[in-house]
């Protein structure tokens, strides 16, 4: 027998996307996200868990196959090649397709993203976190559909949501009218992308030095207990999920551009050529970060680029 709980969430809770693709600004969004995945992530990693729980755990979530075999294939495949499910803003999209299809270094690097959600359980993943996942309102905010979850890659639920709000960044042209430009709330979309990842680096890397002394088996405190081989531990795990992140929104930016799923920030724009336009800018951006995601040492150097794809 299994029971499932499900909380009400009343007026004035909405979907996140809608509330992106109205220009609302939600002033504690970054905070509350960077908050939940902080927790999540970390809780459920061998920096947290022992060995032994971890793998109870892995294998108590392993069973989830058939949501994991669809999101690969539409994510990490579909895209890079001829499929009856894909579709893009015909035809101004066409060449954009083909030329991604035929992008070599770029099926080089969705191979080991893939490769890493398929192999990789370093902790419990909500495994869907898009802000059509996430409901708000000016103070609050909920994270749902959890149907996904499974044992993953921690950078696979940063990069969703990342990645959504970059898709989101993209649109927001498509919006813009003689009495609205949308140039602020473009701002505040940048703003909170930075303060996300940032807020996020500081929860996780305070979670992991509260509880170094406790069970998990990733970092033993019997070796690891020289503050500057600490840091150097720390600097290098956060810096290698920090790259995993951004190419997991990559990957999300391209499927959904290009792929069977698109999301209503773009499908929204009815000109099809200002869509095609903010589309091709965005794909664009999501292919160069996938390729070159090693080089960014900060978030704030990847919305510096963002603002140059636009201008």
């Amino acid at each position: 027998m299994s029971l499932i709980g499900m909380r009400y969430l009343a007026p004035p809770h909405i979907i996140l996307r809608k509330g992106l693709i109205a220009g609302v600004e939600y002033p504690l969004l970054a905070q509350h996200i960077a908050e939940f995945m902080s927790s999540t992530l970390f809780y459920t990693s061998l920096l947290h868990t022992s060995t032994t729980e971890h793998k109870r755990a892995v294998a108590e979530f392993c069973g989830n196959v058939a949501m994991c075999r669809h999101t690969g294939q539409v994510v990490f495949s579909d895209p890079y090649k001829v499929s009856q499910y894909n579709r893009w803003t015909f035809p101004h999209l066409d060449h954009d397709a083909e030329s991604l299809r035929e992008d070599n270094l770029l099926k080089f690097e969705v191979a080991q993203l893939k490769s890493m959600f398929c192999e990789r359980a370093q902790a419990l993943i909500h495994g869907d976190l898009h802000t059509g996942s996430i409901m708000v309102t000016h103070d609050s905010t909920q994270v749902i559909d959890p149907e996904f979850a499974f044992y993953g890659p921690m950078g696979f639920d940063i990069g969703a949501f990342l990645g959504n709000l970059m898709l989101a960044f993209f649109a927001q042209d498509g919006f813009a009218t003689e009495g609205s430009d949308r140039k602020d709330y473009k701002k505040w979309i940048l703003k909170t992308i930075e303060e996300t990842w940032n807020l996020f680096n500081k929860k996780f890397t305070a979670l992991w030095d509260e509880n170094k002394n406790r069970s998990g088996d990733a970092y033993l405190p019997e070796i690891y207990n020289q503050p500057d081989l600490w840091q150097l531990v720390q600097t290098k795990y956060m810096t290698d999920l920090f790259h995993d992140s951004l190419g997991f929104a990559s990957a999300k930016m391209i499927r959904r551009i290009v792929g069977v799923a698109h999301v209503e920030d773009l499908e929204s724009i009815t000109d099809a050529n200002k869509r095609a336009e903010c589309e091709r800018k965005a794909l664009d951006f999501a292919k160069m970060l996938m390729k070159e995601r090693r080089k960014f040492v900060s978030i704030g150097e990847v919305t510096s680029v963002i603002l140059q794809v636009v201008s």
